[in-house]
C-alpha cells in the first residue's frame, strides 16, 4: 500500500460483520421497507423456525439495530420487530459496500 493511499478504502471496511450471516442480512432487509411487522411474518418471509429467528433478532437488538415490541391483538400475544435508525443506517453502508465490491 502507498503512503498517499487511505488506510482502509476497500469497501469491504465498510460492511457490518453482524449482517455477513445470511439469516440476519434477510431479517434486516425484510425489516426495511416496512415500519414494523409481525414475528410470524418475518420467520415465514425468511423461510426459518420461530427459535432461529428468536436467537438471531437477539443479536440484532443486542446491536441496537432491531426494536422488539411485544403487546396483545384479540387476547393473543404478538411480537413486532423493527429496524432502529441506527439499525437502517447500518443496512444502507452494507448495502452500498456490497455494491461497490460487486462492481469493482
Amino acid at each position: 500500500m502507498s503512503e498517499a493511499s487511505p488506510r482502509h478504502s476497500h469497501p469491504r471496511h465498510e460492511l457490518a460483520p453482524l449482517l455477513n450471516a445470511p439469516v440476519r442480512l434477510s431479517v434486516v432487509a425484510a425489516l426495511a421497507p416496512v415500519d414494523k411487522a409481525e414475528f410470524a411474518f418475518v420467520r415465514d418471509l425468511v423461510e426459518v423456525s420461530d427459535s432461529v429467528l428468536s436467537k438471531q433478532v437477539a443479536a440484532l437488538e443486542e446491536a441496537g439495530w432491531v426494536a422488539v415490541q411485544k403487546g396483545r391483538v384479540a387476547r393473543r400475544p404478538r411480537t413486532w420487530l423493527s429496524l432502529t435508525a441506527e439499525g437502517r443506517t447500518v443496512y444502507a453502508r452494507h448495502l452500498d459496500a456490497l455494491r461497490a465490491i460487486a462492481t469493482g
